[in-house]
């Protein structure tokens, strides 16, 4: 069972509308490397992984992941409220913006909506954990070119603190990675699935 504390992780006061901003940042709310994704794909996998250290690690970053899916949300919705006809069509926002108007809605910069085929869930725990740190690498390089492309300081602090989770993630994972190979007692690269090699 969830708790909701109604306050996000980072404070997110963005001061000046810029749909263009918005247009890129909203990939970490619906792409394929964004936090709806990361949510769901740790608190799916969570419950074929066998060992209960894992599960609460996949559990509480899944968790922090809808913070983060929040947060995201935050951004978007601050840099696109109270725009006016003008600056949505010079802010390249109007294909968005034709479809959505200013809601939040999950897809990838590139306009593709979001879609569960984006994440892994195999059920294998060298597979799944491998997978995890990927994503996390992959959500890191996807804030480190929303940085490269904002000039918003109120945005790159919050997009900072979240990167910075991403990393720190990542070396979660890994942990567990090698939490699983004592547990399995395995000392190469190639593993079985406990699930079904006994």
């Amino acid at each position: 069972m969830f708790i909701y504390e109604k306050k996000l992780q980072y404070p997110v006061k963005i001061a000046n509308c810029n749909p263009k901003l918005a247009s890129f940042i909203i990939s970490q709310y619906g792409g394929p490397d964004g936090e709806l994704g990361a949510s769901l794909r740790y608190l799916s996998q969570r419950y074929s992984m066998p060992y209960p250290e894992l599960k609460g690690l996949l559990t509480d970053i899944g968790t922090e992941e809808l913070g983060h899916l929040e947060m995201i949300g935050a951004i978007v919705h601050q840099l696109t409220r109270n725009l006016n006809d003008e600056q949505v069509r010079e802010g390249g926002f109007a294909p968005y913006f034709v479809d959505h108007t200013t809601g939040v809605y999950p897809t990838a910069a590139s306009g593709f909506p979001w879609n569960a085929a984006s994440m892994a869930v195999k059920g294998d725990v060298i597979c799944d954990l491998s997978e995890d740190m990927a994503a996390e690498q992959k959500a890191r390089v996807t804030y480190d070119n929303i940085l490269r492309m904002s000039d918003d300081p109120d945005v790159n602090n919050v997009i900072r603190f979240l990167r910075e989770r991403e990393i720190v993630h990542f070396q979660r994972f890994g942990e567990a990675v090698r939490l699983a190979k004592e547990k399995m007692d395995q000392k190469n690269i190639y593993f079985t699935n406990p699930a079904f090699d006994k």
